[in-house]
């Protein structure tokens, strides 16, 4: 008695938002809904990028279109782009979901800033 896998039904959603996390060693791409559920998704390593090629900006680009290939299949064509962490895939992938043909409604950077910092190691003694 094998189940029957349930079908994926094709969901529209015409407003989407995309997560670039650009950190020094890859970068992911997660393109959510207005409520925040994950439609699509990709990164560098995803792509087959190994070692030290994975932070490069154009493994960042090609990680931007595979996610952004996958959301349009959804629906999706304006988005509103958050950007975290120091990569330097950042700009790139912004520029890939561009020429995918997303209308991109706006780019904020919400990339965690400490207030005051870890507590420092304590003073040496000589």
């Amino acid at each position: 008695m094998a189940q029957q896998a349930k079908k994926k039904e094709k969901r529209n959603i015409p407003r989407g938002k995309v997560f670039i996390q650009a950190s020094f060693n890859n970068t992911i791409v997660s393109v959510t809904d207005q409520g925040g559920n994950v439609v699509a998704w990709s990164s560098a390593g995803h792509m087959n990028f190994k070692g030290s090629r994975k932070s490069t900006p154009y493994a960042a680009q090609m990680a931007a279109r595979n996610a952004a290939e996958k959301a349009r299949e959804s629906g999706i064509k304006e988005v509103e782009v958050f950007v975290k962490g120091p990569g330097i895939g950042r700009e790139s992938a912004i520029r890939a979901f561009a020429s995918e043909g997303m209308m991109v409604r706006s780019i904020k950077d919400i990339t965690p800033l400490p207030h005051n910092g870890c507590r420092p190691r304590k003073r040496r003694r000589v």
